[in-house]
């Protein structure tokens, strides 16, 4: 019997410092052995928001740690790994550069291959750990820092059809989580605070929603919401806010998203129709639902990660580097931090003052 691949996976692209071991087994299919995953949570709480030179002494104080004991727990020896796959953007440059530095210096000491991974695409990838995926298939991400449509051709073969013209969803949740009073990471309390509360309460607006095919746009949602927060006097009306907010989210996803099928059903042309939903904010379960219903309606098959892989973590840019380690795609020690790294590099970039769609 061959040896199956073994790769190390290494993220600290922003306030997780983790590590993962996989391999695959005799079907090919990919098998994680360890995933370890450090939040820096208590670090950042009391400013609201994640500190970057904070976060990169963090990583720094705990990496060697936190790889070791990826080590110790996949049950295997350093000297049986094949490959390190590190993050190498997008990110906070200061917090790319240690996981990207550690991966490095592992890969020259074992003398073994470097795989410099795309985050992005280690969300793109994250459902191939938990289940069969093939090319092609629809991708949307959605995360703090991301919102975006993505026809995937194939491994590093990307399509943007929409994206974000100013906050990402995550973000979104966040800021209206700390404006209702949530501690961070307030975002996925949101969930819990919706429950409780009546989504017809506040009428909020939903921008770009008849424009601008599957681009999506957030900042007027929670300019809407400041206004409002200024106002509440009661935990209820906190709970309605939520709520409202919520499903007001639900409602844009629900439409750009049937204009993003119409689009990657125009391009691609695809035999079996799938839709994969990676990202932090894949966790939210009434997201979740509501994707699976109108997935239903279209006939597509709806594909997520784990819960536990929604969020930043090792194993999906281990999975990466499984896949290109296959293909031979090896990168030099000298490959840069980028803090700013799109899937698709040939898309125009649709942020700031004066966006025309």
């Amino acid at each position: 019997m061959s040896k199956k691949p073994l790769i190390l996976g290494i993220e600290s692209s922003c306030d997780e410092t983790a590590a993962s071991i996989i391999s695959e087994n005799d079907q090919g299919n990919p098998i994680v052995l360890s995933n370890i995953v450090s939040s820096q949570v208590d670090i950042h709480k009391e400013f609201g928001g994640v500190v970057p030179e904070l976060a990169a002494r963090s990583h720094i104080e705990k990496i060697d740690w936190i790889v070791q004991k990826a080590i110790d727990d996949s049950g295997k020896k350093i000297d049986e790994i094949d490959a390190i796959a590190s993050t190498a953007g997008p990110g906070l440059i200061v917090c790319l550069s240690v996981g990207l530095s550690f991966g490095k210096a592992f890969a020259t000491s074992l003398n073994k291959p470097f795989i410099a991974v795309n985050h992005l695409e280690g969300h793109a990838l994250s459902p191939k750990l938990n289940s069969k995926l093939d090319y092609p298939y629809l991708l949307l991400l959605i995360s703090g820092g991301h919102s975006q449509y993505l026809s995937v051709k194939n491994l590093s073969k990307y399509k943007r059809l929409g994206t974000t013209i100013d906050d990402a969803i995550g973000e979104a949740f966040d800021k209206t989580a700390k404006l209702l009073g949530i501690d961070f990471p307030g975002g996925p309390q949101i969930e819990v605070f919706a429950k409780k509360g009546d989504p017809n309460k506040y009428k909020l607006p939903k921008p770009i929603f008849n424009k601008g095919g599957c681009n999506l746009s957030f900042a007027g949602l929670k300019t809407s919401i400041l206004k409002i927060s200024k106002q509440i006097k009661t935990d209820q009306e906190k709970f309605d806010l939520a709520a409202s907010f919520q499903k007001t989210v639900i409602e844009i996803l629900y439409k750009k998203t049937k204009v993003a099928f119409t689009e990657f059903e125009e391009q691609i042309k695809p035999k079996e129709k799938k839709f994969v939903v990676a990202g932090g904010v894949a966790a939210n379960r009434v997201i979740r639902n509501m994707l699976i219903k109108l997935c239903e309606e279209k006939n597509y098959k709806a594909i997520f990660p784990p819960i536990e892989l929604c969020g930043d973590n090792a194993a999906m840019i281990a999975m990466v580097g499984l896949e290109k380690f296959k293909l031979k795609q090896f990168d030099k020690l000298d490959y840069p931090a980028k803090p700013r790294w799109p899937l698709d590099e040939d898309a125009v970039f649709l942020k700031g003052a004066g966006v025309q769609l």
